[in-house]
């Protein structure tokens, strides 16, 4: 009977064993953390293995902000703020800070229907199209800092929140630049629970992969320049891999401000995953037990067909 019982030391268990280790270590980062039923199917989960190598090489403290200083290179933002506020205030009168279109950027989709809007600068890749003419000073200037992976601006309304989510890739950190905000206590972030509000031509640097979340609970609109900067790593061939990683995949999930920008592949697959999900919502609005239960047959299943 047990000659019918799985090598336990087989090498495909060796890569099992070491993404339930490194997937524990993300659910147990930080003081805040996800249910652990949520955790085990957050996308967060599934990229742990690199977030963990990303969080061991680490050239600056692993903490749930980080010291602007550790980034002298993007004072330059702060020196152009109010260039770059006029920029992103001209955009916000003309409405091209909006929600997607269409279903077409997996990174940000949920938050649309929370009230935030967005008009990508950059993301990782040249300036889109669209930034270039309609904010070409902001474009030129994050283009001109090469740490700068992705930029973009970001509003809250008025009663707008963000619930707590971790994004789910650890090779950057996030910078926030305010620009038109309510300067109040009312409107700010939370990253592991330690809070932070924006103020006019103030920048800050957080690690994204912290649970963190956002609120506007003021009556003025919140606009920021929110950039993601690459995280300093003290292994080069663990800084090329990351380069690597982030010219292919997360540059695959670029997608448009407006026709004739450039959509990736992952977002184009994302536009047909979304109607193809929409079954699996309707069987979760009608019965969240049958809906779980299917959920965890087929990873369970998956599982099995991998590892048995």
């Amino acid at each position: 009977m047990l000659e019918h019982l799985p090598n336990l030391l087989a090498p495909k268990f060796f890569v099992l064993y070491a993404f339930v280790a490194s997937a524990m270590y993300i659910h147990y980062r930080g003081r805040i953390r996800h249910r652990f039923y949520r955790q085990l199917t957050d996308h967060s989960t599934f990229m742990a293995p690199y977030n963990v190598l990303m969080y061991f090489f680490s050239a600056v403290p692993n903490r749930p902000y980080v010291d602007v200083k550790e980034f002298p290179e993007l004072k330059k933002l702060t020196d152009n703020w109010q260039m770059v506020r006029e920029e992103a205030m001209q955009l916000f009168d003309e409405g091209h800070i909006r929600a997607a279109a269409k279903y077409n950027d997996l990174g940000f989709n949920s938050f649309y229907r929370r009230g935030w809007k967005r008009f990508y600068v950059k993301w990782y890749d040249d300036p889109l199209p669209s930034a270039v003419a309609l904010c070409p000073k902001t474009a030129a200037l994050v283009q001109s800092i090469p740490s700068v992976n992705a930029a973009m601006f970001t509003l809250l309304p008025p009663g707008g929140d963000l619930g707590k989510h971790r994004d789910p890739f650890a090779g950057s950190l996030r910078y926030h630049l305010g620009l038109s905000t309510p300067n109040s206590e009312k409107c700010r972030i939370f990253v592991d629970g330690e809070p932070y509000h924006w103020r006019d031509g103030e920048a800050v640097i957080f690690d994204e992969t912290f649970i963190h979340w956002a609120e506007n609970k003021t009556d003025q609109t919140r606009v920021i320049l929110f950039c993601d900067v690459e995280r300093p790593l003290t292994s080069r061939i663990m800084a090329t891999i990351n380069h690597w990683y982030e010219a292919t995949v997360i540059r695959a999930s670029q997608t448009e401000n407006m026709a004739g920008d450039h959509v990736g592949v992952l977002n184009k697959i994302f536009s047909f995953a979304y109607y193809a999900r929409l079954p699996a919502k309707a069987l979760k609005r009608k019965s969240k037990l049958a809906y779980y239960s299917a959920k965890w047959l087929v990873l369970g299943g998956l599982l099995y067909w991998i590892f048995i």
